[in-house]
């Protein structure tokens, strides 16, 4: 017991000793080097506040650090945290003054990241020479020798990020709750590290692995190999997309990433949900997923999809395209393909592309075949394509019953949906709606149904068609050789209430044709080749039934 007492009262001496010894040293000795050292490795002007020893926590602490901004961006401070906290051997430096630094962390840093239209970051400077109106360095006593920044642990916990494009209007992105760690730091070596943060709109962004060498011409420039993780982030909310583009989903992503410094080549996999592709639109009722590969270019902003696979539930499509993020809206041009889609797997997507049906119908059974291309600004993209629909019903859909009007010349069947054999069209689209051309309908019951038209941004109808029905024949339809009607007619009203009007002139018309036809010819056929009865007859038929006379 004797031997123990003596000890605990050994080391009790020997730490009353230490303890001393801290007392009587002055860390704000060390501050004029560690700030010209700092402003040296960063090119930028370095403030640190109060320094104290702090036994307990085997260190040494500040009341804030300050890093200036590259003034070529702003004179606010790029940097300001509220506490630093400097990690050291502590033995070295009560014994001999010496500061060999191991752990550095910052709590609450609030930092603004600021880019040009070039692609430049206000980082992109940071480890260069001094900026003018950087402070001259600190005399060093002590000796800059007695100072060892190689640091086995940087973090930076609490932080609050801003993300700004200079000179554009858009919502900047907020990060909070930034937590960074990073080991065994090296500027000249790639070193491991850990990023993690959430949106200020919502959702977590997670990232792993190495970065290094540090470019010393541009830190933007550094290269990165990592894993990257979001998880349900509103692009609009967090400021990547601009409401006024109409495009909104929440996103889910994970896939790696891997830059040189100028080239960022990213794959992985991309979930959407409540997804919405047109500001008219209604989000999507299902997930929507993306496997894509991209190569993005960080000096022009602007990339290019390798790979896009499109996964609507079991309906796969593919995607490529290119795209430029420096304009404000950002440009696109992307290709669709999709062959053979189950036309289920397809609906719970149609109000997010504002595809609206007949109220009270749904599209049921069928695949659909689809290409088409986008371009241009994100919110007002143009373009085109084709679609083919096969073997597809429209449940809750009369067309019979719609086209009752017209069934008065041609006798078309009425029954409580549209069975559709066939539907092809060629088609474009603006922000101003759509122009169908060379439709082609095909009905079970009906027969085929051909025209042309637009669907305006609102969903109202104009189109210019005619039915080819099969009908025992009916006093006013023109008819054809195979005995069936050929009927001309106008749709009209809003894709939700079709109207189907009969185009009275145009029937006139192909039946004053049609009986000026066989009249004449059956007159001359009575009267004989050459006599120009028939003729004359033809001209009093088309007189009375409205047809002009020959001056």
């Amino acid at each position: 017991m004797r031997i123990i007492r003596n000890i605990a009262i050994a080391v009790a001496v020997l730490l009353l000793i230490v303890v001393g010894l801290v007392l009587l040293v002055d860390a704000n000795r060390f501050r004029p080097t560690l700030e010209s050292e700092l402003s040296k490795a960063l090119g930028r002007a370095v403030k640190i506040a109060d320094l104290k020893v702090s036994l307990l926590q085997g260190g040494v602490t500040a009341d804030g650090l300050f890093v200036a901004d590259d003034p070529t961006f702003s004179h606010d401070p790029f940097v300001a945290a509220k506490s630093l906290k400097i990690g050291v051997e502590l033995w070295p430096f009560v014994l001999s003054r010496k500061l060999n630094v191991t752990e550095i962390t910052v709590t609450e840093p609030q930092i603004t990241l600021l880019e040009t239209d070039t692609g430049t970051w206000n980082f992109s400077s940071l480890g260069g020479k001094p900026r003018p109106g950087a402070p001259p360095p600190a005399p060093k006593t002590p000796s800059a020798e007695d100072l060892n920044l190689s640091v086995k642990l940087i973090k930076i916990s609490v932080g609050h990020f801003t993300l700004r494009h200079v000179g554009h209007k858009a919502k900047p992105v907020v990060l909070e709750n930034v937590a960074v760690e990073v080991r065994d730091f090296s500027p000249g070596a790639a070193f491991p590290f850990s990023f993690a943060a959430n949106f200020g709109g919502g959702g977590a962004i997670k990232l792993d692995g190495t970065v290094g060498p540090i470019d010393p011409a541009d830190t933007a420039m550094t290269p990165v190999s990592a894993s990257l993780s979001l998880t349900q982030v509103d692009p609009v909310s967090a400021g990547f997309i601009d409401s006024s583009a109409g495009l909104a989903a929440v996103v889910s992503f994970n896939g790696k990433a891997q830059s040189n410094g100028r080239l960022v080549n990213m794959d992985g996999r991309l979930r959407l949900e409540k997804l919405r592709l047109v500001k008219t639109g209604t989000p999507a009722r299902r997930a929507f997923e993306l496997d894509f590969a991209v190569a993005h270019d960080l000096r022009k902003r602007s990339g290019t999809i390798r790979r896009g696979d499109l996964h609507f539930g079991a309906a796969v499509a593919s995607l490529t395209g290119d795209y430029a993020l420096a304009t404000e809206p950002p440009v696109v041009h992307v290709n669709f393909s999709g062959p053979n889609m189950p036309v289920p797997e397809l609906v719970e997507f149609l109000p997010a592309m504002d595809v609206v049906l007949p109220a009270g119908s749904s599209l049921q059974g069928g695949t659909l075949s689809a290409k088409l291309t986008a371009q241009g600004p994100a919110d007002r993209l143009a373009g085109g394509g084709s679609i083919e629909l096969a073997n597809a019903r429209l449940a809750g859909f009369n067309l019979g019953g719609k086209m009752a009007t017209i069934e008065k010349f041609a006798g078309i069947k009425a029954g409580p949906d549209t069975d559709i054999q066939t539907l092809n069209a060629q088609f474009t689209y603006s922000p101003e709606g759509q122009a169908i051309q060379d439709l082609l309908l095909v009905v079970e019951g009906i027969g085929q149904l051909t025209g042309a038209g637009t669907v305006s941004s609102s969903h109202a109808l104009d189109f210019k068609m005619r039915a080819t029905v099969h009908t025992s024949g009916a006093v006013m339809a023109v008819i054809g050789e195979r005995g069936e009607a050929s009927v001309p007619f106008f749709v009209k009203g809003t894709a939700s209430e079709p109207v189907f009007r009969p185009d009275v002139k145009e029937i006139v018309k192909e039946k004053v044709e049609t009986v000026e036809k066989f009249a004449g010819s059956a007159i001359d056929k009575i009267a004989g080749e050459g006599s120009g009865i028939g003729k004359a007859a033809t001209g009093l038929l088309k007189g009375l039934l409205g047809g002009k006379k020959k001056e």
